[in-house]
């Protein structure tokens, strides 16, 4: 009889899962799905869904995704022996149905008012059973690794393991690329953790054109030719010449290798870097006929998405500049930067350092891979290693820098917004940050050594290779009183989570791996009866 263990990566914009041969040491197969189950576009949206609609509910939500995941993987369920999950702490504390309000709401007062005892979040090894709706046999063996802040996870604690910044002696950043941006920081001894809510459009969502890393995407764009080369992910996952475009006009001037379906986050960091260095962008504006770069016949970069992404760049380079300054370093003595997720493995290194999504400085970029799947499958085969973990977290405690609180990381956030949506000059931009006393933005190191240790965020996709799950979780329908089935709703949805399946009923039918959840709500709003209540879709039936 074989055994199994399951691998599973809760991120933030969507799951991902692997199948393990125990005695071999062998992955199975993977699956990803196509995006997060709750509704959100980040985790503070997942946060406040489940405040909002009960723990319950959104536990059951993560639970029935899963269950689709271990479907997919198409393995024996009586031959699975032990599953391990990595994620942020919102993410893992949904997945094990426990307290979740200590991390809404950061100030003490608040939580002491309401009665909030935080949980117990250390390494913990449970059973199947111990886990509501798991379709697991009873005895499966459960790891969940520790926390080290209400912000900072088992996947932050998985990037500084896989990345080697334990055991390397240069002053190092390491960061997870995505939606929740975690970082840690090492000087000599000293490791200083930050995160910050960097926004879905590294994760090329809430972008028009947007998708996750998956075939299809749009990663990168070279100049070649009388125009601009896109590369885009095969079914493999590995990076292919698509069409030869010009941006300044739909349509190709020359065929590629694989179709346009859509952008990701890495391949609007390549928009961004090679529109402004065509002179096509002068932030926030695109200086085309029609306010947009074309990368192909169906695909297009819009001036509302430069804003989107500048967002996300500007939170993480605040981040570090926070860190640097809670070090007591400058900028330029950042060495070494790890570039951990998915994001962090496809995108142009330089053109992110040109940018602004890595130190200045740096002058050796290493791109690692989804490192908290990684852990997750060290943990499967090897379930000691949730013990090293808790050790690990143990001694970061004292040293987690907390950016909500931080006046540095509010100042350098503003500057940042005034830059990337305002267009403020560079010129003026250096002024402001000597008056806030910030550490100096240095030009970027052009001669820096970019070391790719992987062509995929997830090396090895096993030998029966990659399944997508595209309808992730399962749909709900709701029927209002007095709905005259005008359809507003439906068109109005930013995210086309709507649909009416049985006209004659008006009966609405909501995907909630879609929809934007309690941030959004304009499915409610903009109902002309206001008989739309969001409150009263049953997500989870």
């Amino acid at each position: 009889m074989s055994q199994i263990g399951i691998a599973l990566d809760l991120g933030t914009s969507g799951f991902r899962g692997q199948a393990v041969d125990l005695a071999k040491a062998e992955i199975i197969g993977t699956v990803l799905t196509a995006r997060h189950p709750l509704p959100g576009a980040n985790v503070m949206d997942h946060l406040n869904f489940a405040v909002d609609m009960g723990l319950d509910v959104a536990h059951s939500i993560i639970i029935a995704t899963i269950n689709q995941i271990i479907e997919t993987l198409n393995v024996p369920c009586n031959d699975i022996r032990r599953l391990a999950v990595c994620g942020n702490p919102i993410q893992l504390s949904l997945f094990e149905e426990i307290e979740i309000r200590d991390l809404a709401y950061a100030g003490e007062r608040k939580r002491k008012k309401l009665g909030i005892v935080s949980p117990n979040r250390d390494a913990k090894k449970l059973a199947a059973r111990d886990i509501r709706g798991l379709a697991l046999p009873a005895d499966v063996e459960i790891y969940i690794p520790a926390a080290v802040k209400h912000e900072i996870g088992a996947d932050a604690l998985a990037m500084m393991v896989k990345s080697d910044l334990l055991t390397n002696s240069d002053i190092t950043l390491v960061t997870d690329y995505g939606t929740n941006a975690e970082m840690a920081l090492k000087v000599g001894d000293k490791i200083i953790t930050g995160s910050c809510a960097a926004g879905p459009a590294l994760e090329g969502q809430h972008i028009q054109y947007g998708m996750l890393a998956a075939p299809g995407a749009v990663h990168d764009i070279q100049p070649e030719k009388n125009g601009f080369r896109c590369y885009v992910l095969n079914d493999d996952m590995t990076s292919v010449p698509g069409d030869l475009v010009d941006l300044t006009r739909p349509g190709i001037l020359e065929k590629g290798l694989a179709n346009a379906d859509g952008i990701t986050g890495t391949g609007v960091i390549a928009v961004l870097y090679e529109g402004m260095k065509a002179q096509l962008i002068g932030l926030p504006k695109i200086k085309t006929a029609d306010n947009r770069l074309h990368l192909g016949r169906h695909v297009s970069f819009s001036e509302h998405d430069i804003t989107e992404a500048g967002k996300a760049i500007g939170a993480i380079r605040a981040g570090f500049v926070t860190l640097a300054m809670e070090a007591g370093i400058e900028l330029g003595e950042i060495q070494t930067a790890y570039m951990a997720g998915a994001s962090g493995t496809y995108v142009n290194a330089l053109k992110a350092l040109q940018i602004g999504l890595i130190p200045p400085g740096a002058s050796k970029i290493y791109q690692i891979g989804n490192t908290s799947l990684a852990m997750a499958r060290d943990i499967v085969i090897d379930p000691e290693q949730h013990l090293m973990l808790q050790e690990l977290a143990q001694q970061l405690r004292a040293n987690h820098c907390m950016f909500a609180d931080s006046q540095v990381f509010s100042k350098s956030y503003l500057l940042e917004l005034s830059l990337w949506g305002e267009g403020m000059p560079w010129d003026m931009y250096h002024q402001f940050s000597k008056m806030y006393g910030l550490t100096e933005l240095i030009p970027p190191n052009l001669s820096a050594e970019v070391i790719r240790l992987y062509e995929r965020d997830i090396p090895d996709l096993g030998y029966r290779g990659v399944s997508y799950i595209e309808t992730v979780g399962y749909p709900s329908t709701v029927k209002f009183p007095g709905c005259t089935g005008c359809g507003i709703c439906i068109k109005n949805c930013p995210e086309k989570a709507l649909s009416i399946p049985e006209a004659d009923d008006f009966v609405i039918s909501i995907r909630p791996d879609r929809c934007n959840g309690t941030a959004c709500k304009r499915c409610e709003s903009q109902c002309p009866e206001k008989v739309f209540k969001f409150s009263l879709i049953p997500f989870a039936e």
